[in-house]
């Protein structure tokens, strides 16, 4: 199958852990190498923010990125991009009239819009990801929402003219119906691991604290970094590790980094806080193998990879019952689930884990067992394949009744 990625913001080529690249970029990256290792062709759109970018670059998983002359070459953060989506649009139209997938794969609203924009008239299949939601974040970030004012209403366009929906968790899907979306349309396709890298077995980062809480994410307000600063001081013998965000030397430049480090101080933790910035994907799982417990508590989620990894190395998870969250981690199974923005239940959560070596050896081999059965990069591209020939059939099912009609 012939398949195009449109993913405007989200690079898979690009360093994980900046402000606007993160999950989706892996998402994209894993799912397009996925589908490569199962023998189909994989163009993926992204738009380049660099000057000296190649316009086609061969990936070493196999998969092709076009980067997409669509505004200005250097980053834009991703809400200021909606103005350049008709040129990003334009530009998959005149690559898909001479050379037509059999499929397209929108991640990201704004990468549906180019992809709806694009495929007018070609009649091609169009698969929409979201990723995140417009009225999702505004419900939880208020008017520090810096999303375009039009973001919602333009969702809702977007997967009324989709072939089909990959929601990322049974969240999602409710969500989306509560937007008046058919659910007859979509399907749940989660994000998956890749479980060669993220084991139990193999190098473990040292630490000199009896105990230690790993937090992985992105340097910003809604990963929920604070909500586990404020509960380690009622997690005493503990230090707190802290990976993402720009490389370790630019973190005293980092507004979101000077202000945990504040909070830490505040909370009379600061001595048992570390923020390493940037950790690559190669050192990564054996910073989650160090962990005694990772935790994850974002106000919201979309999915969350974070915990699948950690569950692939055999360590347990305390995650917000939130978003994607609650499709992961199976509480008092896999590890235990909390609610948002509350330290005190979480710093109780993480004392009775910290005491209790059984409970989480426990959760770490069940956590590893669901990682393996469920979120394979492999299992999720096959996921992934049937939503297309869902896609491909209704298409062709379309065609048809327009013939007799």
């Amino acid at each position: 199958m012939k398949i195009s990625m449109v993913s405007e913001h989200a690079n898979p080529l690009a360093v994980l852990g900046e402000v606007d690249a993160g999950g989706q970029n892996l998402h994209v990256a894993e799912l397009s190498a996925a589908l490569c290792r199962q023998g189909h062709d994989v163009t993926v759109y992204t738009r380049r923010d660099e000057s000296r970018q190649r316009r086609t670059v061969r990936a070493g998983a196999g998969y092709r990125v076009v980067h997409v002359p669509a505004g200005p070459a250097r980053h834009l953060p991703k809400d200021e991009l909606l103005p350049h989506m008709r040129e990003f649009g334009q530009f998959l139209a005149r690559a898909w009239r001479s050379d037509p997938p059999d499929v397209v794969h929108a991640h990201f609203w704004m990468s549906g819009l180019a992809s709806v924009l694009a495929a007018r008239g070609l009649d091609l299949p169009v698969v929409q990801t979201f990723h995140a939601l417009g009225v999702v974040k505004r419900r939880h970030q208020g008017a520090a929402d810096t999303s375009p004012p039009e973001r919602v209403r333009l969702e809702r366009m977007i997967g009324r003219s989709m072939s089909r929906i990959a929601a990322t968790c049974s969240d999602e899907v409710f969500e989306l119906a509560r937007m008046g979306l058919p659910r007859s349309r979509m399907s749940v396709v989660p994000c998956g691991v890749d479980l060669d890298r993220f084991t139990p077995d193999g190098e473990v980062a040292p630490r000199k604290a009896r105990w230690r809480i790993v937090n992985v994410g992105r340097l910003v307000p809604r990963k929920g970094f604070d909500t586990v600063i404020h509960a380690l001081a009622g997690v005493p013998d503990t230090e707190l590790v802290i990976a993402g965000g720009p490389e370790r030397g630019r973190l005293a430049d980092d507004p979101e980094a000077r202000r945990l480090r504040k909070l830490a101080v505040h909370a009379g933790v600061a001595d048992r806080v570390r923020l390493l910035g940037q950790v690559s994907r190669r050192d990564m799982p054996a910073l989650l193998r160090s962990a005694d417990v990772v935790a994850c508590t974002p106000w919201y989620e979309p999915f969350g990879i974070v915990p699948l990894e950690a569950m692939g190395c055999g360590v347990p998870v305390v995650a917000a019952a939130v978003g994607g969250l609650i499709d992961t981690v199976v509480d008092g199974v896999t590890g235990e689930l909390v609610p948002p923005k509350r330290p005190d239940v979480l710093a109780a959560t993480l004392r009775r884990l910290l005491d209790d070596p059984a409970l989480r050896e426990a959760y770490g081999i069940a956590g590893m067992d669901r990682a393996r059965s469920r979120y394979s990069w492999d299992r999720i591209a096959t996921d992934v394949l049937r939503v297309y020939q869902k896609a491909l059939a209704e298409q062709t099912a379309t065609a048809g009744a327009a013939v007799r009609a």
